[in-house]
This record gives structure tokens, sequence and C-alpha cells, in this order.
């Protein structure tokens, strides 16, 4: 009887201790967190690249950043998961070391849109200007938003070796001479060129070179 009456006692003092609380939270998100992640640093299927994949050259990177930038992951994920109606629908499941160089990786957390991970070559680059300049001339029921400036927009050359380095440091194994000629790469192309060349090289790791923009 006693023994109950402490452990009441003492949930009773933790439940009503707004800092005790917070210390508890904290301590067991600590050690959960430290359990769960701190091990996937130490295993190479998720800190190794997949077989085939390669760092996004200088158009791709300006494309994605364009994706970033319009807020494209609100709707669209990129994390097909390993159960069969996915797969069926998307493709093959996702590996993490296909991700090694996306930073911030765009996984996403909501499917308003389909998932993207495995679009690259799966769609002409027609196919994608064509959506991307009013989605509901190839989809009728679309909700999506058009993006027809981005046919008009230059992409923003001069930024891209800052960028590149950026990604360099953080693990991408860019040459000084491909940080140094970006902005030659992707001369004359618009923003519109640079985000279906991000769209086509998803998901390809291994299979080739996509169809499309490079």
């Amino acid at each position: 009887m006693s023994t109950s009456k402490e452990r009441y006692t003492g949930h009773q003092r933790i439940e009503t201790s707004n800092l005790l609380m917070i210390v508890l939270v904290l301590v067991t998100v600590f050690i959960g967190g430290f359990v769960e992640i701190v091990p996937l640093f130490f295993q190479r299927s998720t800190t190794q690249p997949a077989p085939g994949l390669k760092p996004y050259t200088a158009l791709q990177v300006a494309g994605r950043d364009i994706y970033v930038r319009e807020g494209c992951y609100n709707c669209h994920s990129q994390m097909v998961r390993p159960l069969l109606a996915e797969t069926l629908r998307y493709g093959e499941y996702s590996k993490a070391g296909e991700f090694v160089y996306d930073r911030p990786f765009q996984w996403g957390s909501k499917r308003t849109g389909p998932d993207l991970h495995r679009v690259g070559g799966k769609y002409s680059d027609d196919w994608h200007r064509l959506h991307l300049n009013n989605p509901r001339d190839l989809v009728p029921e679309s909700n999506m938003p058009a993006y027809p400036w981005l046919a008009t927009t230059p992409v923003d050359a001069a930024g891209l070796p800052a960028r590149m380095s950026a990604l360099r440091t953080l693990g991408a194994p860019y040459s000084d001479a491909e940080i140094q000629d970006a902005p030659k790469a992707a001369a004359g192309k618009t923003e519109m060129d640079a985000l279906v060349a991000y769209l086509q090289v998803l998901g390809t790791a291994g299979k080739g070179a996509p169809r499309g923009n490079q």
C-alpha cells in the first residue's frame, strides 16, 4: 500500500512541476535521439553515395534552388517508402545513399501532388515545360499553381560558384574547374531549363544518363 502511495506521490510531483516535466522530456528525447540517430553516422548505407550517384551539375543545382524557392516540397515528397502500394505507383523505394548530396534533403512531409523521387526520365523535357507553364493543359483536374515566368527568367549563373563551393564544404565532390565553369554551364539558360534539368535527374542514380538537360 505504501509503495503505491509513494509511486502516486512521485507521479504527482512530476506532473505538477513544469520545470521537472520539461527536464525529463528533454532527457528522454535526447536519449531516444542518441540511440536512433547516432548509429546512422556509422552505417555505410546512409553515409556513402548510392552506386551511380553523382553530385548535381551546375544547371541542376540552379534548378534545385528554384524547386526549394518555389516551395515545391510543400506539396511533393521525394521519398518512396518500401510499401507495395508505393512501389507500384512510384517505382523502386528510396535508399538513404541516394540523398547524400542533398543539402538539405527534399523528402517533404505532404503529398498534395505525387511523389517525385522517381520522376527523372519518366516524362520528356517538353512535357515538364508544358506542365510547369500551366498544369491544367496536361492534367485538367490539377490544383498545382502555374509557373509561366520561369520560361522567361534567366538563371542566376553568376551565383552558382558560391553555391557549389558551399555544397563542396558539405561533402559534394566538386572540382575547382567545375565550380569555376559553373556560370558558363548555365549561361543562356532559363529557370525553366534549370528546374526541368533537376526534375529529370531525380531518382536516376545507377540507371544511366537520364533524358533531358544535363
